[in-house]
C-alpha cells in the first residue's frame, strides 16, 4: 500500500517527496534549514521560510503548511528568535501558509527551517526530469546570492548595499510558479546549493538532453562579475567547480580569465534562488509574456547526456 503512494522519494534528487492521497490528490513534503546569511534576524526569517517553501513551487504545488525548525542558542535571547520566526511567518502568511508549531534545540550555530506540506494533483507533478530537445531554459530570478552572502562576510559591502538581493531571497517563486498555469513544463527544479551549472546539469542528465546556455543573457544581480572576477565566492563555490568541470564546456570566444569568473557565477551557490523551468518553444514564449521581466530564456536543450555548453 506504501510503496503504492510514494510516488516520488530521494532517489531522483528531486525537490520534494511525492506521496498520492487519492486520485486527485497527492502530498509534497519537504524540509530545508541552514545557518544565516544575513545579520538581521527578520530578514534571515524571511529568506529562510521563502527557500524552504520554494520546493513545494518547484514541484508545481501549492504549500498549505510549515513546521518551524530552530537551533538557537540560548545566549542570544528570545528577542532574537522571535524576529526570526516574525519574518518567517511573514512570508508564510504571503503564501497562504499556516504554521502549525515546530521544534526547537539549544545550539550554538544558529540555524532555521521549515518542514513544509503542500498538495499537487498527481499527474500534474513537476519532476526535474522531462526536458525534451528543442525545449526553451527559463530562469526566473538573477544568479549571485552567494557571492554577495561572502562579500557581506567579508564586510566588503553593507547589508543596506544588498537590499536588493535580500528582497530578491525573500520573493516567494509563487508567482513563478502560477504563471506556468495550462502550459506544459517538461521539467523544472529551483536553483539552491549546487547553483545554475549543478542544478541543471541534474536536470539535463536525467532527461537525456544537453543544454546550451547563452552567458550574456543570463540574469545576475549588481556587482556578481565584479566580486566573482576576484575570487568573493563561498568556500563551497570550489567544490561544485571541481565536480562541475567535467560535463562544463566554454565557447573559445572565452579568455580563461573569463572562463574563471563565469565558473565561479554558475556554480555560485544560491540561497533561496528561482525556478528553472524546461519548456517547449510556444508555451515559453507565453510564460515569457506572463512574467515580463521577471524570467529570462537563457537557452535551449539537445538530444545528448547531461552536458552544458555556455556560449
Amino acid at each position: 500500500m506504501q510503496s503504492n503512494a510514494l510516488i516520488l522519494g530521494f532517489e531522483t534528487s528531486d525537490d520534494a517527496a511525492v506521496y498520492r492521497l487519492s486520485d486527485e490528490m497527492a502530498a509534497l513534503l519537504t524540509v530545508d534549514f541552514f545557518t544565516p546569511i544575513v545579520d538581521d534576524p527578520y530578514d534571515f526569517g524571511r529568506i529562510t521560510a521563502a527557500n524552504s517553501l520554494s520546493d513545494i513551487y518547484a514541484m508545481g504545488g501549492k504549500p498549505l503548511t510549515a513546521m518551524n525548525l530552530l537551533a538557537f542558542s540560548c545566549e542570544l535571547g528570545p528577542e532574537v528568535v522571535a524576529d526570526v520566526l516574525r519574518g518567517g511567518a511573514e512570508i508564510c502568511a504571503e503564501a497562504g501558509v499556516v504554521v502549525i508549531g515546530g521544534h526547537t534545540i539549544d545550539d550554538a550555530e544558529p540555524k532555521y527551517g521549515l518542514s513544509v506540506m503542500g498538495t499537487v494533483h498527481p499527474e500534474k507533478v513537476w519532476l526535474n526530469r522531462g526536458a525534451q530537445h528543442g525545449d526553451v531554459l527559463i530562469m526566473t530570478k538573477p544568479l549571485g546570492t552567494g557571492v554577495w552572502g561572502t562579500a557581506l562576510k567579508r564586510q566588503m559591502v553593507t547589508e543596506d548595499d544588498a537590499r536588493e538581493v535580500i528582497e530578491a531571497m525573500a520573493t516567494l517563486n509563487k508567482e513563478a510558479m502560477e504563471a506556468a498555469e495550462g502550459l506544459e513544463v517538461h521539467a523544472c527544479t529551483d536553483i539552491t546549493g549546487f547553483g545554475l551549472a549543478g542544478h541543471l546539469h541534474e536536470m539535463a542528465s536525467a532527461s537525456g538532453v544537453d543544454a546550451e546556455v547563452a552567458l550574456d543573457v543570463v540574469p545576475l544581480h549588481e556587482r556578481v562579475a565584479e566580486f566573482a572576477s576576484s575570487d568573493v565566492v563561498p568556500g563551497r563555490t570550489a567544490e561544485i567547480i571541481s565536480w562541475a568541470q567535467d560535463f562544463i564546456t566554454f565557447d573559445d570566444m572565452y579568455a580563461d580569465g573569463e572562463k574563471a569568473m563565469w565558473l565561479n557565477i554558475v556554480c555560485d551557490p544560491q540561497t533561496s534562488g528561482g525556478l528553472l523551468l524546461a519548456l517547449p518553444r510556444d508555451d515559453a514564449g507565453l510564460y515569457l509574456q506572463r512574467m515580463g521581466n521577471s524570467a529570462v530564456a537563457i537557452g535551449r536543450c539537445h538530444t545528448g547526456d547531461g552536458a552544458l555548453s555556455f556560449v
